[in-house]
């Protein structure tokens, strides 16, 4: 896993720096190469896979499919492994994300990199390429599907009669309208012919496998990447239900519209459910999530002297005022020595969103929530709020989130730079670059969701 940018250390190098040994433990618990290789392994006659002993004589050809930021190291694990026993294969990734530090892939195995998190034309190509494996896979063959967080973006293959520029309107609407990642790959699910357990569906005749780290809270599988292999929970109805919950009638595209209401109608079959017989030769096992990451932050901040307390990992809400409420619990702990005393470290896991207005700044809502954050800390010189993107990019930034406390809003200050203008124009980004409270890290090659911290130090006496 890559090392944090070390600018992020200058406003206090040692305390920072323990800091950040935490989140560093967090993202080695989630390392998908080591995830996939645990989970994964092969002799000349057999391969585990998931828990399950399958015998390789079984099988004509092994295929290999995936979508996800996570992709290529999970994609090398399984090279690493089966090598050229793989018969073909296409793994799409975040543009970036495509570089291992491993050994090569047999030819048979394509990494294409495609845009996140609006879909562009090079997800739309993989997306079909991907269908084509399934569709032309029979009875006596093994598809192992990789997934991982951004996969909803990336796996494209708009439904009959929906265009790329339809999808990309659609996901830019739904990403500024505050909507959850749930309720975004609800829609994705009912404008696509793979997604929503419709890539199952395609290869129905061949054992399928998927191992899936999760990025949204509790794991749902129908949720992960839009859940491409496994029972769709979500209805044409729930669909409507979040265009008019946020507005959208009128945002979306007029072949989107169309498409629902039509489903709505009872003119269109629905995603395949839990009782469909195309799951019969489908598994799926997440291999790593948001709890792993924290649980193991949580050790490494005991480890290091801090009382650690992981409090959920079902966080969500404005990423505004999620900042808010983590300086209270800070100034819990240091008031009332609650829930634990200092020195502490709370850890949040989830994912808040942030509601954008007209011509907003640059930031994502890790980089918000911090700046929001810092606002309150201005006279708790004992509490730094934190919160990381686990993926390395924090909106469409390259940064993974950000590190505040108390001097924060000084040093914007000092920079001519005021923490109120910029967190109302979700402009984090060159603020807390300029206050050296900016997280960079480059892609991690992994994502389970964000993370929060908040860390106490023991008052002066």
């Amino acid at each position: 896993m890559p090392c944090f940018d070390p600018a992020v250390l200058e406003p206090n190098p040692e305390l920072r720096a323990r800091m950040l040994a935490v989140l560093q433990a967090a993202l080695d618990a989630v390392d998908p190469y080591v995830a996939v290789r645990n989970v994964l392994e092969s002799d000349d006659t057999t391969l585990q896979l998931a828990g399950r002993a399958y015998a390789l004589a079984d099988f004509a050809n092994i295929y290999v499919v995936g979508a996800g930021k996570a992709g290529a190291p999970m994609a090398q694990a399984v090279a690493d492994v089966l090598g050229e026993r793989i018969t073909g294969g296409q793994v799409v990734v975040k543009t970036g994300h495509s570089q291992t530090a491993t050994n090569a892939r047999p030819s048979s195995l394509v990494i294409r990199e495609a845009a996140h998190p609006i879909p562009d034309a090079a997800g739309l190509a993989a997306g079909r390429e991907i269908l084509e494996i399934a569709q032309q896979a029979g009875p006596q063959d093994l598809i192992i599907a990789l997934l991982s967080g951004g996969g909803s973006a990336l796996l494209v293959a708009p439904a009959t009669g929906i265009t790329l520029d339809d999808l990309q309107q659609m996901t830019d609407a739904l990403l500024a309208s505050g909507a959850s990642i749930n309720e975004i790959n609800c829609l994705r699910k009912h404008c696509s012919a793979v997604k929503g357990g419709q890539l199952a569906r395609a290869a129905h005749t061949a054992t399928l496998v998927t191992l899936a780290l999760s990025d949204v809270i509790g794991s749902p599988l129908d949720v992960i990447a839009s859940g491409p292999t496994v029972p769709d929970a979500s209805t044409w109805q729930d669909a409507w239900t979040i265009v008019s919950r946020y507005g959208l009638q009128d945002k979306l595209p007029p072949a989107i519209a169309e498409r629902l209401q039509a489903g709505l109608d009872g003119h269109l079959p629905d995603t395949p459910k839990a009782d469909d017989p195309v799951f019969a030769e489908s598994r799926t096992l997440v291999i790593a999530d948001n709890r792993i990451a924290a649980l193991a932050a949580q050790t490494r901040a005991k480890n290091i002297g801090y009382n650690a307390l992981l409090l959920t990992t079902f966080l969500e809400g404005e990423a505004a005022q999620i900042g808010k409420a983590a300086v209270a619990l800070g100034k819990e702990v240091l008031e009332y020595g609650a829930p634990i005393a200092a020195p502490a470290c709370l850890i949040l896991g989830g994912e808040t969103t942030v509601t954008l207005g007209e011509n907003p700044g640059a930031g994502g809502r890790n980089q918000e929530l911090t700046l929001s954050a810092a606002l309150g800390l201005q006279e708790w010189p004992s509490i730094t709020v934190v919160s990381l993107a686990t993926d390395g990019t924090d909106g469409p930034t390259n940064s993974a989130g950000g590190m505040v406390d108390s001097g924060t809003v000084a040093r914007g200050k000092a920079a001519n730079l005021d923490a109120e203008t910029h967190l109302r124009a979700h402009n984090a980004f060159p603020y807390l670059q300029a206050t050296h409270d900016l997280l960079v890290t480059g892609p991690t090659q992994t994502n389970v969701n964000d993370l929060v911290f908040v860390f106490i130090e023991p008052n002066p006496a």
